[in-house]
C-alpha cells in the first residue's frame, strides 16, 4: 500500500544523501530538534514514575487485580473504568502474569517507544514531494509535537493503549508491504476502536478494494474470537453498553469530545439526543468520508486518514481526551492562498492538542459551549468544512508570498539582530492574532499567578519586606505621596468614583483599542508595536517573578485606604485573598502604568494630528495618577513600568531594526490580488 500512496520513494528524504546536501544551519537545526524530542521524553517519563502509585497509570491499575495485572474474575466492565474493546481486553491477557511494578516501568516506556514510531511514520507519511527542509525536520518536529499533545501526555500518565490504533492504521497505509497486510492492521485497529472501521469505505472508494475487505474479515474475526473466549464480557460490552456508552465516565463529561457528549452538555436527552445524535452522526461521516476520499485521490493519504479518524472522533459515542490523537494529524493539512494565512490552521491545531481549553478562550459564559467542546470543534472542522488545498492548486507549494518594507539605515552596524524579521507590509490573519494574543494572556496570566508572593504567610512577608525598602527608597528621593494622594482623593466623591473607573476599566480597554486601529490601519505598525507590548509584558512577568511587592494598599500600618476592593481586615491572616485569583503582590513594575504609557508613545509616534498626540499622552498621565490614588501602586511602580517599556521598545529595535517609514497607506495592499509565484522551489 505504502508503494501506491507516494510519487517517489520517502526514505531517500530521510538518508544520508539529503543530510549531507543539507547545510550547516539545517543539519544544526535537526540536531537541536531531537535534543528537544529527547528532552520531553525524558521529561514525560520522569513525570509519570515519579508520581506516587495510585494518582498515576490509573487505567492500567484498573486492571489489577487479586489474581493478576487484568481481573480475571469476574467481567472487566464491572468498574466500568476500563473503556478498551473485549478484544482489547483478550490481547492484554498475556500480561496477567506480569510482576505489576515491572509492567508499570515496561507500559510507561513502551508507550513512549510506540509514540516515537508514530512520529518517524507521520514525517515519512507526508505527501509527495517535499523539500529539503521539511524532509529533515519532519520526525523530530512530529515526535516533539505528540510528547506535547495533551492525548499521549494523558495517556502516559492514565497507562491508556489509545496510541496502538493509530500506529496501527499508519503502518496499514504506509508500511505493510501489501494490501492484505495493510487492511489486516488497519482490522486490528478497528478491533481495538470499532468507528475507525470507517476507514474501510476510504480504502474501497479508492480502489484499495483487498485492503477494504482485508480490513473487514479482520474486525470481525477478532470481534468474533473475542465473542468466543469472553462471551460474558463481550455481550457487556456490544449490548449493554452499545460499543462502549456509559464506560470510563458520564457520557455528558467535559472529557467527552463526542457530538454524543456535547448534546448531552447542551441539555439534550432521551429520544430527542439519539434522533439529533444519529442525524448529525450520519451527514458527519457522509461528509467526512466524500473529503477523505478526495484528499486520498489527490494523494494526501495521510490527510484523507486523518479526517477519517475526526469523523470516527465525533460519531463515538464516547471520545475521551486520550482517543484525540487523530485531530493533531490534520496539521498536515494546508489551507489558505497566502502565506499568511498558512499558518492559521497548523497553530490552531498545535494549540487546541497541547493547551487546556480554558486557555484558548476567554471564561465568559457566552463562550462556554465553544470552550467546552473546542476538540469536538476542531474534528468536525477537519471532518467536514476545512478547504485543505488540493495538490493540483497552484497555491500548494506556493503561496502567494508577503510583501516587505524596505531597510531602514541604522546608524549601528549588527542592528538588526535578526534580519530575517523582516517588516511586513500586509495586515497579518486576524483569526491567528487574536488566537496568539488570548493565549499569550493566559500564559501571561498563569506565570504572573505562581510569581513568588503568593497569599502564603512566608510570601506575604517577603513582599512586605519589599515594600518597606520601596517606602524607604521614596521617603529618600522625596516621593512618598501615595498617603496624602490617597486621602486627599477619598474626600472628594467624584474624583474618587473617576479614579477607581479609569483603573478597573481603561487598563484593557485602551491598549486592546490601539491595536484594533493599528491592525486595521496601520499593519506595518502594528507589527512592530505588538512586538514592543510583547517584550514589555515578558521582562514585567521578570519583574513579578523576582521582587514580589506589597501595594500601598495591603501594607499593614500604613494607613492606605483600599478604594477598588474594599477595607482590608490585616487582622486577619487570609486578607490577600484575592491572590488565589490574580497575584496581588505583582505590583514592580506596575503594567497598568507600563501598558498606557505603550499606548501613549506609540500614538505619539503614529498619530497625525498633534491634538491625537496630546490626548494620546494623557492616558498615562491619567493612569499614573489612578493607581496612586487607588492604593494599588507605589510611584516607583511606575518608574519600574517605564523602564520595562523602555527595554521592550529597545528590543525590537535591535532584533527588528526601525520601523518603516515607507507606505504610509499600506492597508489596502492586504486586499489587492497577487498571483503566486509560478517557478519558486517550496522550502
Amino acid at each position: 500500500m505504502a508503494n501506491a500512496e507516494h510519487s517517489g520513494p520517502p526514505a531517500k528524504a530521510f538518508g544520508t544523501t539529503a543530510v549531507t546536501e543539507a547545510g550547516a544551519p539545517l543539519r544544526v537545526a535537526r540536531l537541536g530538534l531531537w535534543l528537544v524530542a529527547a528532552v520531553l521524553a525524558v521529561r514525560q517519563v520522569a513525570v509519570v514514575l515519579g508520581t506516587p502509585r495510585g494518582e498515576r497509570l490509573t487505567d492500567l491499575e484498573t486492571w489489577v487485580g487479586p489474581d493478576g495485572v487484568l481481573h480475571v474474575n469476574g467481567s472487566l466492565y464491572d468498574s466500568t473504568r476500563f473503556t478498551g474493546t473485549p478484544f482489547g481486553g483478550l490481547a492484554l491477557k498475556p500480561l496477567t502474569r506480569s510482576a505489576e511494578q515491572a509492567l508499570g516501568w515496561g507500559w510507561t516506556f513502551g508507550t513512549l517507544l510506540l509514540v516515537v514510531a508514530l512520529g518517524l511514520v507521520a514525517a515519512r507519511a507526508l505527501p509527495q514531494p517535499v523539500g529539503r527542509r521539511t524532509a529533515l525536520l519532519a520526525a523530530p518536529v512530529a515526535i516533539c509535537l505528540l510528547m506535547l499533545s495533551l492525548p499521549v501526555r494523558n495517556t502516559l500518565w492514565l497507562g491508556q493503549t489509545s496510541v496502538i490504533p493509530v500506529l496501527f492504521v499508519l503502518l496499514g497505509c504506509f508500511v505493510a508491504r501489501g494490501p492484505r497486510t495493510g487492511g489486516l492492521l488497519i482490522g486490528v485497529a478497528a478491533a481495538l476502536q470499532p468507528t475507525l472501521l470507517l476507514l474501510a469505505p476510504v480504502l474501497w472508494f479508492t480502489g484499495r478494494r483487498r485492503a477494504a475487505l482485508s480490513a473487514g474479515v479482520t474486525f470481525a474475526a477478532c470481534t468474533a474470537l473475542a465473542w468466543a473466549a469472553m462471551p460474558h464480557d463481550s455481550h457487556t460490552y456490544w449490548v449493554h453498553h452499545m460499543a462502549g456508552v456509559g464506560l470510563g465516565g458520564r457520557a455528558d463529561d467535559l472529557a467527552n469530545q463526542s457530538l454524543h457528549g456535547a448534546l448531552l452538555r447542551l441539555g439534550l436527552a432521551g429520544p430527542l439526543e439519539i434522533a439529533v445524535f444519529l442525524l448529525l452522526g450520519a451527514a458527519v461521516v457522509a461528509l467526512g468520508l466524500r473529503r477523505a476520499v478526495h484528499y486520498a485521490r489527490d494523494g494526501q493519504l495521510l490527510l484523507a486518514v486523518a479526517i477519517t479518524g475526526c469523523a470516527a472522533i465525533a460519531v463515538s459515542p464516547t471520545a475521551w481526551q486520550h482517543q484525540l490523537l487523530w485531530v493533531l494529524l490534520t496539521v498536515v493539512g494546508r489551507v489558505g492562498a497566502r502565506a499568511s494565512d498558512r499558518y492559521v490552521w497548523p497553530v490552531a491545531v498545535v494549540l487546541v492538542m497541547t493547551l487546556p481549553a480554558k486557555m484558548m478562550l476567554p471564561n465568559m459564559a457566552a463562550l462556554h459551549p465553544l470552550r467546552d467542546n473546542v476538540v469536538l470543534l476542531a474534528a468536525l472542522a477537519a471532518a467536514t468544512a476545512v478547504p485543505f488545498l488540493s495538490r493540483t492548486s497552484p497555491y500548494y507549494r506556493s503561496p502567494v508570498p508577503a510583501r516587505y518594507a524596505d531597510p531602514v539605515p541604522t546608524r549601528f552596524r549588527h542592528v538588526p539582530l535578526l534580519p530575517f524579521l523582516r517588516r511586513v507590509l500586509t495586515r497579518p490573519n486576524l483569526l491567528l492574532e487574536l488566537l496568539l494574543i488570548r493565549v499569550t494572556y493566559a500564559a501571561y496570566s498563569k506565570v504572573r499567578l505562581a510569581a513568588t508572593g503568593g497569599s502564603n504567610s512566608a510570601g506575604r512577608a517577603r513582599a512586605e519586606e519589599h515594600g518597606w525598602q520601596i517606602l524607604d527608597l521614596e521617603r529618600a528621593l522625596h516621593l512618598d505621596i501615595e498617603h496624602a494622594v490617597n486621602h486627599a482623593v477619598v474626600k472628594v466623591g467624584w474624583l474618587r468614583h473617576f479614579f477607581d473607573f479609569y483603573y478597573t476599566s481603561f487598563h484593557f480597554v485602551v491598549p486592546l483599542a490601539v491595536l484594533g486601529v493599528l491592525y486595521w490601519r496601520r499593519p506595518v505598525d502594528y507589527r512592530w508595536a505588538r512586538a514592543a507590548l510583547g517584550f514589555t509584558t515578558l521582562l514585567a512577568l521578570v519583574g513579578f517573578w523576582l521582587y514580589p511587592l506589597a501595594p500601598p494598599r495591603l501594607m499593614p500600618t500604613l494607613g492606605i485606604i483600599d478604594t477598588v476592593h474594599g477595607v482590608q481586615d490585616f487582622s486577619k491572616p487570609d486578607y490577600g485573598t484575592l491572590t488565589a485569583l490574580t497575584n496581588q503582590y505583582a505590583a514592580m513594575p506596575s503594567l497598568h502604568f507600563g501598558w498606557s504609557l505603550w499606548c501613549g508613545l506609540v500614538i505619539a509616534v503614529i498619530a497625525p494630528r498633534t491634538w491625537m498626540k496630546a490626548l494620546g499622552l494623557l492616558h498615562p498621565l491619567f493612569t499614573v495618577s489612578a493607581i496612586v490614588a487607588t492604593g494599588n501602586h507605589w510611584v516607583l511602580d511606575a518608574a519600574g513600568g517605564a523602564l520595562v517599556v523602555g527595554a521592550g521598545f529597545g528590543l525590537t529595535y535591535l532584533l527588528q531594526g526601525p520601523r518603516a517609514r515607507t507606505a504610509t497607506a499600506v492597508a489596502r495592499l492586504s486586499s489587492e490580488p497577487a498571483e503566486p509565484e509560478k517557478d519558486r522551489t517550496p522550502s
